[in-house]
């Protein structure tokens, strides 16, 4: 069975992305008492074709349906970093952004996209704004979010560097997998949330990839979700003499 943190936070580009990446295991960590965090760095404006709808139109219904979300998932808090959606880059300014939600929020475990997926089968090309967000995880990991010397002006906030324990990055290169089958209605119930998107459409999608990465990792229950982790800090580490 895989444990649960005391902490986390979910960085990602888009609202909804989280619900679909990570929703099970979102839901199944909030109900056994991790105080589950979101970071959501883009507004949401690029995500309808409609005519006429503007980008500001577009992203406050879909911040709104990230926290109606949030709420069926049990999310604590949720944080809109508002990078334009489409157009996010890592630079310096962003980096700064993410590392001072880290140092904020010091959870015991990071989940983001993987920022190394390019593409899904034949079907799906993977969104720029996702690899984005997977790059932002990483810098924040090394070097941004433990070392002093970088971004100082985080350090006249209060916000003392902050070593992330732990990175579970949603991919199919995966080593751990979360039993989300009691987490499923849940997580389906948050995906129903972006009603804009369509969600509910893609419900049976969700659950036949759910089920696919459990019979890929022999596993005895009928949905899962696969991460790649990172374990940079041993908890029974003794300390130095």
């Amino acid at each position: 069975m895989v444990r649960h943190f005391a902490s986390a936070v979910a960085l990602f580009a888009h609202p909804d992305d989280a619900e679909f990446m990570c929703g099970g295991t979102i839901a199944a960590w909030c109900a056994a008492g991790t105080d589950v965090h979101y970071v959501v760095i883009t507004d949401g404006s690029a995500g309808s074709n409609e005519p006429g709808k503007t980008r500001a139109e577009i992203s406050e219904v879909r911040l709104r349906e990230q926290r109606a979300a949030c709420e069926a998932l049990g999310v604590k808090s949720v944080t809109f970093l508002g990078e334009t959606d489409g157009m996010l880059e890592v630079n310096l300014d962003t980096r700064r952004k993410v590392c001072r939600e880290i140092r904020r929020l010091r959870p015991e475990v990071l989940v983001a996209p993987d920022p190394a997926r390019l593409w899904y089968g034949n079907s799906y090309i993977n969104h720029w704004d996702h690899k984005q967000a997977g790059l932002l995880a990483l810098t924040v990991v090394m070097p941004d979010g433990p070392t002093r010397p970088m971004f100082p002006e985080l350090l006249d906030e209060g916000l003392e560097p902050y070593e992330v324990p732990n990175l579970w990055l949603a991919s199919v290169d995966a080593d751990t997998y979360v039993d989300i089958t009691d987490a499923m209605d849940t997580k389906l119930k948050a995906l129903a949330a972006h009603a804009s998107q369509g969600a509910d459409q893609s419900f049976d999608r969700v659950r036949e990839r759910a089920e696919e990465l459990a019979k890929q990792a022999n596993l005895e229950y009928r949905y899962a979700e696969a991460f790649k982790t990172f374990r940079f800090v041993d908890d029974h580490e003794e300390e130095p003499a």
